[in-house]
């Protein structure tokens, strides 16, 4: 062992109680950290010949980078569909890095029975019955990824192949059919060697972003029984609207398709009585996806995946090897094979606010997405480009092209009290906004509303 890494060992407490003060030091500043910022990197430095040491490389971290770190985490960046970390969150992410397990064995620790039991506990929030199995995965492309090999395995074994061993060489193309489907699942196909080209676009009903069942039921019966895989989205990105997954799945049931439900953020409308409607028929899916690190509200990277064919799974991502064994081993459901404990920060998150808990956030986020699109209606230099159905409010300029639009994010963005990503929605250039932080409250309407009146007025 070097003498830094004795000497930093022999001064862990201390070490961590630095790092502790740095974070409490960021955290109590996050209301007043710009939403986003786009800082001049740095020159980039060599690699040091001795070493610095823990204590020396922590604050040149914070002199080189801290000042530029967005306040990605606060309560008024709205980009993406990002949620802060709860309490009970951030202390199961510092124990994660502490306990340092692999989840990829339970012969050996406890660790694989809490991602067991998380999953148990997210099953129950979601309302999805007992048959789904699960595991942790970084996000919900990772979840779309399994997903859609799971699919394609189920697709190939109808059709007397075993891709998993066999390869996709000469096999005839699956039916992938889709109305508006996310930019990840696309990426997921591609990685797939499926193809992003392989969806066949389902027209969607007038006016919103989800297929029409009747449009749909005639493309499976063009199909003839060929086996198709459908790509439902509880939560489109735009509008976070849903895709009528009772009529989806009854179609697919009977037509015997695959339904894979992407709920990467939409999923936990199931959280709220108001809004569980919206996810009737979820238990038709055949795998689902979602995203913990945006509605639930745990550190980045956090995806789960559930599925009802846990068999065509585990061939697809079975790790093959002496040592490894063929137990029911969380490694046989993903891409990885060591994994950290991502499991936990969602159970202590669970355990710590329960179902009442998760109810009040989605609650009060999808309160105050209709808080702003209101605030929005008054104003003379914006318009909605849709309804709020959810918890995303997506809006434009009331007049101005893709330019001005960009223009309008750059001024945003300078000004730092709230963060917005651009979108195209029906033909036009717009902005979204979505409220997912537990940590936004009815007292940042105001400051996002006047941030968007003063950036408007500059462009």
């Amino acid at each position: 062992m070097s003498d830094l890494l004795t000497r930093d060992l022999s001064r862990l407490p201390d070490l961590l109680e630095q790092a502790r003060a740095s974070a409490i030091e960021f955290l109590t500043a996050l209301p007043e950290r710009p939403a986003g910022i786009r800082p001049e990197p740095p020159e980039p430095l060599g690699l040091p010949d001795a070493g610095l040491g823990a204590e020396d490389a922590l604050a040149l971290f914070r002199r080189r980078y801290e000042a530029g770190l967005s306040g990605s985490a606060g309560p008024r960046y709205l980009g993406f569909v990002t949620g802060g970390t709860t309490p009970a969150a951030l202390v199961g992410d510092w124990l994660v890095s502490a306990y340092d397990q692999n989840l990829s064995n339970g012969g050996d620790s406890l660790a694989t029975s809490v991602e067991r039991e998380a999953l148990g506990l997210l099953r129950s929030l979601f309302g999805l019955p007992e048959a789904f199995e699960g595991a942790f995965v970084s996000g919900a492309t990772a979840a779309n990824l399994v997903s859609l090999a799971t699919a394609r395995q189920w697709a190939m074994e109808r059709l007397g192949h075993d891709v998993s061993e066999e390869g996709l060489w000469g096999l005839p193309r699956v039916a992938v059919l889709g109305g508006a489907p996310h930019a990840s699942v696309l990426k997921a196909l591609s990685i797939l060697g499926m193809g992003r080209r392989s969806v066949q676009e389902v027209p969607c009903l007038p006016g919103r972003p989800v297929m029409d069942p009747k449009a749909l039921e005639a493309r499976l019966e063009a199909l003839g029984g060929a086996p198709a895989i459908v790509l439902a989205s509880a939560g489109e990105v735009n509008t976070g609207d849903f895709d009528d997954l009772e009529a989806v799945g009854a179609l697919c049931r009977r037509h015997g398709a695959w339904l894979h439900v992407d709920g990467a953020f939409g999923i936990f409308a199931a959280c709220s009585p108001a809004h569980a409607h919206l996810l009737r028929g979820l238990a038709h899916a055949d795998s689902v996806a979602a995203d913990g690190h945006k509605w639930l509200n745990v550190p980045y990277d956090s995806g789960i995946v559930f599925t009802r064919h846990l068999a065509q799974q585990e061939r697809v991502f079975r790790a093959v090897a002496a040592y490894l064994g063929m137990g029911p081993d969380l490694l046989h459901r993903t891409p990885e094979n060591s994994r950290r404990f991502r499991a936990l920060p969602a159970w202590m998150t669970l355990m710590a606010y329960g179902r009442e808990g998760h109810r009040a956030l989605v609650e009060q986020s999808c309160a105050l997405a209709r808080g702003l699109a209101e605030g929005l209606a008054t104003s003379p230099h914006y318009a909605l480009l849709a309804p709020v159905s959810l918890n995303i409010v997506c809006f434009a300029l009331r007049t101005g092209d893709a330019a001005r639009r960009d223009r309008l994010l750059a001024a945003l963005q300078s000004d730092g009290r709230a963060h917005f990503t651009p979108t195209q929605y029906a033909g036009r250039p717009g902005l979204r906004a979505a409220f997912s932080n537990w940590r936004t409250g009815e007292a940042d309407l105001p400051i996002i509303l006047a941030a968007l009146e003063a950036a408007a007025s500059e462009v």
